[in-house]
């Protein structure tokens, strides 16, 4: 018996849709318009002679096949990609090191580095997380090659590759005395947070106190989360037990934060590009199930 071929844009478009849970969302992921998506996914089902989502008005959801295919697709992609790669370009090698900061660890960042680690086992990848301003310092002092990290609002350098507000949240069951000082918790200066919260709240003429200094941000989350005080992070930080404070005659507007990239012209340059490829191709899936995020996509 001889099997349809599969064509490699039926399968992205697939795993896009997928990943995504919506046609609109994968048309931005790959690049197409929202019903050519939706004709790649009828082809792919015609191929394969079975349905692969369940469409209602309000969802779209894997069904048993769907989920089952979808491993194949991603191991099919992986494979095309790196064949591709290694006619094109030549293997990297060498060592990178890489500063992530806590402010930007995506819940895709495991399975892109074990991508990455695939396609280029002859790399030597060194990660270090930790706070924007710890990293930046490590940078400066040519301890890591390629950093990314919040944007530090003194200097003006990095290439931004994320946007998202800045929110005022607190524990779900906070319940703020605004006629009393804010409780709030922040990171250890310097802190970018940090100083736009105790900015805008002088601005106002609200009165403050540190209610809990904490020196690495799931240390905020905790405490916030514990409900000893108010604090301000990307909206992306709002967990289950959080809520966000959103009456602006209390709680003031406020700015986005950025997130840069520095080191992208570094010596090696042939590492850095890949590995953010997949990076913000995996993010461009986050993104486009999100309202409030904003990702600069890598050229």
């Amino acid at each position: 018996m001889r099997y349809p071929d599969l064509e490699i844009d039926l399968l992205r478009a697939f795993v896009a849709v997928a990943e995504t849970g919506g046609f609109t969302a994968a048309a931005e992921v790959v690049g197409r318009s929202q019903s050519a998506v939706s004709q790649k996914i009828l082809r792919l089902e015609e191929l394969l002679g079975r349905r692969l989502f369940e469409r209602t008005s309000r969802s779209l959801s894997l069904t048993r096949d769907g989920e089952a295919f979808l491993v194949s697709a991603r191991r099919m992609l992986e494979l095309n990609d790196l064949t591709v790669r290694s006619l094109l370009e030549p293997a990297p090698m060498g060592s990178l090191r890489l500063g992530v900061a806590e402010d930007f660890i995506p819940r895709q960042l495991p399975a892109v580095l074990a991508r990455f680690r695939r396609l280029y086992p002859q790399v030597h990848l060194e990660l270090k997380t930790g706070l924007s301003c710890d990293l930046l310092e490590a940078y400066d002092a040519q301890a890591l090659d390629v950093v990314i990290a919040k944007k530090d609002g003194r200097a003006q350098r990095g290439r931004v590759i994320w946007r998202e507000p800045l929110v005022w949240m607190a524990a779900a069951d906070f319940t703020p005395d605004v006629s009393q000082p804010v409780p709030l918790v922040m990171l250890r200066a310097p802190c970018t947070y940090r100083e736009v919260m105790v900015r805008v709240l002088d601005e106002t003429r609200r009165d403050w106190f540190a209610a809990c200094t904490a020196s690495s941000l799931m240390g905020v989350q905790a405490a916030v989360e514990g409900g000893l005080g108010v604090t301000v992070l990307g909206r992306s930080f709002v967990q289950d037990g959080m809520q966000v404070l959103q009456s602006p005659e209390h709680w003031p507007p406020l700015p986005m934060t950025e997130i840069v990239l520095l080191g992208e012209e570094t010596a090696q340059s042939d590492l850095v590009r890949p590995l953010l490829s997949y990076l913000t191709e995996s993010l461009s899936a986050s993104k486009a199930q999100s309202d409030y995020a904003t990702l600069l996509r890598w050229h």
